[in-house]
Formats: structure tokens, C-alpha cells, sequence
């Protein structure tokens, strides 16, 4: 058995459902599918995730509203019309809108049932023509698959319960569509998983029904080892160990959601990033643990943001509970911590900018000062993180030599360097302004033949 999820550009309109629709007929042992919302049409479009989000916040500040339904309303009827089927969804698209928004619930659950809208409609869109075209598919609702999640509006997570539920969906016979994204509670309330969450639900299905392989259909022929806007045409990677895959995801790779792989990853079920638009072609294969490989880099990841707090006191590491205390001080300011690299009486913790605006960074700054007594302390922005990533890097001598060398030739000042803390990664803090002189830099020296 095959669990297969379609993401936001393979759902985009028609014409990409026909293709969904043939790449599901060509394999029988394509039994679960998972869809996301539609994505764009071209690049000046709007995913309609973000037309319901645009939606609902005008609703909850009692603004108009219904020129935005109707565009989501126009989408789905685009879709309805050219693939000859009823526009009954549309019909159910307006009517529960409306019964969100007259609901007793709390804003927070009202969105999130806005926002599952778009999943929850193409689910039904799909499965209606697969029917038409003489498949025997069937829609499954999130609570019937039994996707029960916990009550955390927009951070869902799977409870475990959840799998045994799951695995009987072996037991049909019908091609069942599930929509992505979201779940219920156990006392029935609609919970979505975090932004890119269909790829999260994908996986849990397919940990769920023990399948043998999970494909992942997106608008790729496969992952490539470098972000191709950067370096033109750069090496596909065939194959790519989860480890791997969640390094680059964390640092700027968008084919996946950097939670997406962990249900698959628990049940070692291998995952296979594929191309609707060339459903021939080989793409990139994820799997527990893969040969070794004369060279251990497979790929390099970059990602913008981030912000460097340095902290230095002269004999720091004598002073028991100094980094407890620095670490509850953003604990207590809703602040997650992305690296801690230190030095003897210094330390840097480098966050997310998203997560420290100026207001907040000025209450961190004097809580730091006031309670902690440094000599010195400062926030530095306009960070990039910079990963070069592969399983048994840790074990092959000069790799780092080679890395620096590469930033040098570049002429790319290193702020930060991270190597120990991780087996498969070696984390490099740059200056935002040049991560692509320094990213091409490094595609020269680790895939480059010389």
C-alpha cells in the first residue's frame, strides 16, 4: 500500500486534477491520498489557504467579508465547472462559512475551521471525479479516518490513539481522499497542524496504515542539493537519509515542512518527493539510514531572520546556573532558542528575528542586565544560518577546512561556526547581505568536480 499526498501547486486548478487523477489510476497500490488546499496558478497568484486567512481576519474585526468568500467561492467553481462536476461544494462551501462564523466558538477554533476549508473542499472536489472517471474513491472526513489531535488551535498534534484508528483504513476497498491539515479533538473540535501541515497529516497516515512507502507528489522532479534560485541547475539528490532531510528543512529547504517527516520516521517508512507535472521521473527517495558516500555533503541549506544575542562576562563558566537563568529569561518572554554556541565567558543564542521584535528585545536586554550582571551584552541582526548537511560528515576528515575555505574565497566574514553539536550538520552564521556569494561558494567546492 501506497499513501500518496498532493501539495497546493498539484491541486492548483483542472488541468493539475487530471494529472492527480492519473497518477492515482496508473498505480493500485495508491490506496490513501491526501490532498492540500489549491495552491497558485502562477506566480502572481494567491493560495487559498491565504484567501481564507484574509477571510476570516476580515470577519474578526468586523470588517466586510463577503468579496473575499467569493473570490474562494470563484476558485473552487473554476475547478468545479471545467472538470463537468456539481457545484454542490460550493453550495457547502458558503453555507459552512457561515455556520463558523455564527458559532459559539472561540476565535481561535473559528479560523482554524476557516482555514481547513480550502483542504476539506478539494478533498471532496477530488474524490467526485475520480468517481466521475469511473474509480471507485470515496472523501473521508479527518474524524471518520480517525485523526484525533490535541487541543492546540494551529499547533496540532497527533495523539496515539490515532494510529490503530488508522490502520483500518487497510480494510477498504475504495481509493480514500483525506483532506490535509487538520484533525479533531475527542470532544469533536476542528484543530489544524501548523502552516504546511498536509505534509504532517500525509505522514501520520502513512505511519498509520503501516504503508510501504509514502510519495509526497509536489511540482519538483526531485530535492536538489542547493536552493536552484541561488545555483543554476544543481545536482538532484537521489537519495537522502531523514536526518538529513530535517536539517535542510529547518534551514530554508521548502519542499517539506520540518515536522512532516517525524511520523514516517518513527515507523521507518520510506518517502519519495515526486513531480505531478513528470510522475515518470525518478525523484529523491527518504529512508533511516542509506551507504556511505565518498562524499558525505549532500546538500546546503541557507535561511534569513535571525538574531544573535552575545553575552560575555569574565568567568562565565564559573558561575553555576548562568545559562539556566539566561534561557529563562527568554523562557519567560515566549522566546525559543534556535543555537547556543559559547565560549568560556562568553555565549551567543541566536533566535528567530519573528520571535524577538525591537519592544521585546529591549525588555531582554535590560532583564539580561539587571539579573545576570554581564560585561558586555548586545543583539546583532540581519543574521543568516548557513548548514551544510550529510550523514558521516562527523567522520570524514577536512570537511570543515574545505567549508572555510570556501567562505574565504568568497570573502564572507564568519560570524558563528557550530560543528559539535550535531553528527550530520555543520552550522555557519553569516551576514545576511551575502549568503548567496557564500552559498555558490561552497556548491563550487563540495560538488564542483575539479
Amino acid at each position: 500500500m501506497k499513501v500518496a499526498k498532493f501539495g497546493g501547486s498539484s491541486v492548483a486548478n483542472a488541468e493539475q486534477l487530471r494529472k492527480v487523477a492519473n497518477i492515482i489510476s496508473d498505480d493500485k497500490e495508491r490506496k490513501v491520498i491526501v490532498v492540500s488546499a489549491p495552491g497558485k496558478r502562477f506566480s502572481e497568484d494567491i493560495k487559498v489557504t491565504d484567501l481564507l486567512i484574509n477571510m476570516g481576519e476580515a470577519y474578526l474585526s468586523d470588517q466586510p467579508y463577503e468579496d473575499k468568500l467569493e473570490i474562494v467561492l470563484n476558485r473552487f467553481k473554476e475547478i468545479t465547472t471545467e472538470l463537468e462536476l456539481s457545484t454542490d461544494v460550493i453550495d457547502e462551501i458558503k453555507l459552512g462559512v457561515e455556520r463558523i462564523f455564527a458559532s459559539d466558538q472561540s476565535d481561535e477554533l473559528k479560523m482554524d475551521a476557516i482555514k481547513a476549508t480550502g483542504e476539506d473542499s478539494l478533498a471532496k472536489v477530488l474524490s467526485a471525479y475520480l468517481q466521475s472517471i469511473g474509480m471507485d474513491a470515496v472523501y473521508l472526513n479527518p474524524k471518520e479516518a480517525g485523526i484525533f489531535v490535541s487541543d492546540t488551535p494551529g499547533s496540532a498534534q497527533i495523539l496515539d490513539e490515532s494510529y490503530d484508528k488508522l490502520y483500518e483504513l487497510r480494510n477498504r476497498n475504495e481509493i480514500v481522499v483525506i483532506p490535509g491539515f487538520f484533525g479533531y479533538t475527542k470532544d469533536g473540535k476542528l484543530i489544524t497542524f501548523s502552516r504546511g501541515g498536509s505534509d504532517i497529516t500525509g505522514s501520520i497516515v502513512a505511519a498509520g496504515v503501516k504503508a510501504d512507502l509514502y510519495e509526497n507528489f509536489t511540482d519538483v522532479d526531485s530535492v536538489y542539493c542547493v536552493n536552484p534560485n541561488i545555483v543554476k541547475n544543481p545536482r538532484e539528490i537521489t537519495s537522502l537519509t531523514y536526518k538529513e532531510m530535517r536539517e535542510l528543512s529547518y534551514a530554508g529547504f521548502s519542499v517539506f515542512h520540518d515536522e512532516a517527516l517525524i511520523p514516517a520516521f518513527k515507523a521507518d517508512i520510506p518517502v519519495c518527493i515526486k513531480n505531478t507535472n513528470n510522475p515518470q521521473a525518478m525523484g529523491t527517495i527518504i529512508v533511516s539510514k542509506k551507504e556511505p558516500q565518498p562524499n558525505p555533503v549532500v546538500g546546503i541549506a541557507s535561511d534569513t531572520g535571525f538574531v544573535s544575542i552575545y553575552v560575555s562576562k569574565y568567568l562565565m563558566n564559573r558561575e553555576l546556573g548562568f545559562g539556566r537563568k539566561l534561557l529563562t529569561i527568554l523562557e519567560d518572554e515566549g522566546i525559543s532558542f534556535e543555537h547556543t554556541p559559547s565560549g568560556i565567558d562568553d555565549i551567543s543564542i541566536i533566535v528567530r528575528a519573528s520571535k524577538m521584535p525591537k519592544e521585546k528585545e529591549e525588555r531582554v536586554i535590560a532583564r539580561i542586565k539587571e539579573e545576570l550582571h554581564p560585561d558586555t551584552v548586545h543583539v546583532d541582526r540581519d543574521l543568516a544560518l548557513i548548514m551544510v548537511v550529510g550523514e558521516g560528515m562527523d567522520s570524514t576528515i577536512g570537511l570543515a577546512d574545505k567549508a572555510t575555505h570556501a567562505f574565504a574565497k568568497a570573502n564572507v566574514n564568519l560570524e558563528m561556526i557550530n560543528q559539535g553539536s550535531s553528527e550530520v550538520s555543520m552550522m555557519f552564521g553569516i551576514k545576511a547581505s551575502r549568503v548567496e556569494e557564500a552559498v555558490r561558494s561552497l556548491y563550487d567546492m563540495f560538488f564542483c568536480d575539479k
